[in-house]
Parts: structure tokens; sequence; C-alpha cells
């Protein structure tokens, strides 16, 4: 069963402007469904089959003439060297666009690809697992107890298609993990044992929403900082994490300090650490984290998928004074403190006095405290208690 995605009419409206249009994301977030139901007059063509990839790298001439655009080229990054000649092939004809939809699952490879051979033609879309508010209309009306199994299960399409064929979401996890292991992980760090990176994936999971630190990271999974640093890059780059940085008025200091990490999906966080069931998650220390890391996720695909202009930080006093999420949006500061409770103590906007009082009232057009209520509620003056399980209109 098709669930229908939010980035449909931002699709369209780059392929009627770009000759080329990139969509990228991790395994399985359902890009190729997307594109082929996007675009049905387009041919489609897989380059994660060898063969493919090799006649569109060594005979791109003859790939062309076989496969001539409208074209739909599923796994790109597997022939690297053939986007100098879709460049050729779409300036001899500057007036039509969409002639190549291109998707990928591994971004630093692929943007490099795309910026030496492509800028100025082609319009890049990041696609994530399913938002909150897709799932929700896939699926009726959740009960307080299937958002938690979200939170669980994860968003990733083919857990939630068909429920009468849904997989076992511990199998389904075990083969994603093995597959983005040998595939991903494999090709971006030409690494013959992956039992130490495995590790690592799972460290990185028990912090999530927590501040990196490169050295105690290395230091629990027995690398070095180095090291640590370079298998980061990995998991941004195949698009698993996400790093928010720091929010300062100064450019300078935003790139100073350390940014905090977050799994672009809480199944695949949550299968990581361990848990077996909705309950015990929610039960757990790490539930705050994974609620965070929601919320976060919600307001990352908002931002992606339709104001690419907006940024997403974090912010931080010297005195430990933390707000979750700032929005950056027009030259506004929208805060949101995340809360697992229901009702959260009047306490749970310090944060967001003491940033106010930092920059002053004037620069923080909204402050919200997203929580589990049912019903949004003014929790403090200028500070609203909403329901973070999905984003909600800001102002």
């Amino acid at each position: 069963m098709w669930i229908p995605r939010a980035l449909v009419d931002e699709l369209r409206s780059a392929a009627a402007t770009f000759p080329v249009v990139v969509l990228v994301g991790p395994r399985q977030v359902g890009k190729t469904s997307l594109v082929e139901r996007t675009f049905p007059d387009h041919s489609y063509l897989s380059l994660d089959v060898a063969a493919h990839a090799e006649m569109a790298e060594t005979r791109p001439a003859d790939f062309l003439a076989e496969h001539p655009p409208p074209l739909l080229l599923d796994e790109i990054q597997y022939a690297p060297a053939f986007f100098r000649h879709i460049k050729t092939a779409v300036d001899g004809r500057r007036s039509d666009k969409g002639l190549f939809i291109l998707t990928g699952s591994q971004n630093f490879p692929l943007m490099k690809s795309v910026a030496d051979s492509l800028a100025g033609r082609a319009a890049i879309l990041p696609l994530l697992s399913l938002s909150a508010d897709e799932w929700h209309r896939h699926v009726g009306d959740p009960t307080p107890e299937q958002w938690r199994d979200l939170l669980w299960r994860g968003s990733f399409p083919a857990l939630w298609a068909d429920p009468a064929t849904a997989p076992n979401r511990d199998r389904w996890y075990q083969g994603y993990l093995a597959t983005y292991l040998e595939r991903d992980v494999r090709n971006l760090l030409h690494v013959g044992n992956l039992r130490d990176f495995e590790r690592f994936l799972r460290a990185c999971a028990a912090r999530c929403g927590q501040t990196l630190n490169m050295s105690e990271i290395g230091r629990d999974v027995g690398i070095s900082a180095t090291t640590a640093r370079q298998w980061i890059s990995v998991l941004v780059a195949s698009n698993q994490i996400v790093l928010l940085e720091p929010y300062y008025r100064s450019l300078g200091k935003r790139l100073a300090k350390s940014p905090k990490l977050y799994f672009t999906d809480t199944g695949l966080a949550a299968f990581l650490m361990g848990f077996q069931s909705p309950d015990t998650l929610w039960a757990s220390p790490q539930a705050g984290a994974l609620w965070e890391t929601h919320v976060v996720n919600q307001w990352l695909r908002w931002r992606d998928w339709h104001h690419p202009a907006a940024t997403l930080w974090y912010w931080r006093d010297q005195t430990g004074n933390e707000v979750d999420l700032l929005i950056e949006l027009d030259q506004r500061l929208i805060a949101i403190e995340c809360k697992r409770a229901e009702r959260p103590d009047p306490r749970a906007t310090r944060s967001i006095d003491r940033l106010t009082h930092f920059y002053g009232k004037e620069a923080i057009t909204h402050a919200y405290v997203a929580c589990t209520t049912q019903q949004p509620f003014d929790l403090a003056p200028g500070v609203t208690a909403i329901s973070g399980w999905k984003v909600w209109p800001l102002g």
C-alpha cells in the first residue's frame, strides 16, 4: 500500500524548473517508489546493477543512446564519472526541464559530483523516512499507544505500508543494518572488518540527543578521535544521523562549539539501543532523548521539504542552560524545548527564559514546549505547551 509523501509537489516543481533533479536520502525511505509514481513517463534504470553502472561509466554515449532522457536513474553514486555526460546532455537541450531524475543514498560523494558537474543545473531535495504527519494521515486517528509505537518502530515506509503484511520490526532492522554496513559503509570507508563500526553505530545511538565528543566516543569503542570523526562523517554522508550545530549570534562562535547528534529515524536508534517494545522504551531513562530526537526530526523534515531557507540550531550557555531547538526563519528565532511529560512543569521554561534574557525579547518571536499534551495551553507568559508529535503552525 502506497503512503503519499509530502514532497511530491516540490519534486514536480523542481522538475519543471531544472533539467536535473537529485533526490537524496537513506536506503529504504521510498526514493525509488516516489520518483516512479511522480514521473510515470520517465524510463527507469538502476545503477545498483553493476552492468548498468559499468556501461554508464565506460560507454556513456552508448548508455545515453540506449537510455535517452527523460530518465530516472537510481543510486547514481555508483557511476560518478557519468555526471559530466549528464551535463553535456542537458547543455545540449537548454530549454528542456526534468530530463534526469537522479536518486542516491550517499550524500558526500554524490554532492561532490553534483557540485563539480551540475552546478546551476540541478535541484537537490532530501527525503527521509515518513514524517509524523504523513504517518498520521496513513493510519487515521492514532491512540497514545500508537504514537509511542511510532517512536519505537520508526517511520520507514515498509514497516507501516500494509499492517497485514508488515515485517517483524527486529528482523527488518537486522537486515537493514546488515545491508547498510555491507553496501554504504564498505563503499565509503573501504574497510574489511565492520564489527568495530557496528559497535561505533550502537555507541552513537546511546548518545542520541547529546553533545558530540569525539574523544569520548572513540575511547569507548577503542578507536582514535580522528577515526571517530571520519566515521561520524560516514553516518552523515549516508543520512543516518544529523548534527545540530549550536547557535550563537557570531557565526564564528557557531563553528567553535560541538554539535548535538541525532539519528534521522528513532526506530533505528531504538533498535540499536536494544529496546524490545514501545513500553520498555517509554519507561526508560533514554525515552526523553528519543522524544527530543523525534521532535527535532519533524522540524528537520519541515525544513528540508518546505522551507529550505530555514536553519535549525540548539542553544546552550556557559552555565548549562539549554534550549533543544532554535528555528531561524526570516531573521526570526523560534525557541522549542522538548519535554516528554503531558503537563510539563512551569519550570520547563527556565532555559527559554534564559535565552530570552540573553538575546532580548525582540529576538525570540515565539517559544514553545513540545510535550505529549493533546491540546495546547499557555505554560508561561509568551510560552505555549503544544503536542510535539507533529509540527504545528509557527506564529
